[in-house]
C-alpha cells in the first residue's frame, strides 16, 4: 500500500539559507519582472544570502549554474534560473526552451543541488507577462522547499 504525505506544508522559513539566482538579460522586462518577484519572495521568507549573476540569454543558464555550484559546492542551498523564451521572436523556440530545462536538470542531479525553473516559455509577450510574478513567487518557494527538505535529508 502506497504511503502519501497529505500533511499541509508547514511555513517555509529560509533563514540560514544562501540562494542563487541566474538570469537571463534577454527580454529584460519580463525576466527584471522575474526577478523582482522571486527576490522579494526570498526576503519575505528570510532568505540569508541571495546571490544574483546575469548571462545573456537562457541557453546561458546552465553553464553558469554549474559554474557557480562547482565552485562553491557548501555554499548556496538552492538555485533559481530566471528566464523568458517566447515562440515569436526566436525560430528555434523549442530547442532553446528545451535545451535549457534539460541543462537544468542536469546540473541539479549532477550536483545533488535543488534548482527551480523559472524559465518561461510562452507564445507571446503578453503571456510572459501575465506570467512573471507569479512564477518569481513560486521559483523562490520551491527552492526554499526543497533546501528545507535536503537539509531534513541531511540530519542523521
Amino acid at each position: 500500500m502506497a504511503h502519501h504525505n497529505t500533511a499541509p506544508l508547514p511555513p517555509l522559513d529560509a533563514h540560514g539559507l544562501n540562494i542563487a539566482i541566474v538570469h537571463s538579460r534577454f527580454n529584460p522586462d519580463i525576466c527584471h519582472g522575474l526577478l523582482e518577484a522571486c527576490r522579494a519572495e526570498l526576503a519575505h521568507l528570510g532568505a540569508r544570502t541571495v546571490d544574483v549573476f546575469a548571462v545573456p540569454g537562457a541557453l546561458e543558464i546552465p553553464v553558469a549554474l554549474q559554474s557557480l555550484i562547482e565552485r562553491h559546492p557548501d555554499h548556496y542551498h538552492a538555485a533559481i534560473a530566471l528566464g523568458a523564451v517566447i515562440r515569436g521572436e526566436t525560430y528555434h523556440f523549442e530547442l532553446v526552451a528545451n535545451e535549457s530545462a534539460a541543462g537544468i536538470t542536469r546540473v541539479g542531479l549532477d550536483y545533488n543541488c535543488p534548482i527551480a525553473n523559472g524559465i518561461l516559455t510562452t507564445e507571446d509577450e503578453a503571456q510572459a507577462r501575465a506570467r512573471m510574478v507569479e512564477k518569481g513567487k513560486d521559483c523562490a518557494r520551491a527552492a526554499v522547499e526543497m533546501a528545507l527538505f535536503q537539509r531534513a535529508l541531511a540530519r542523521p
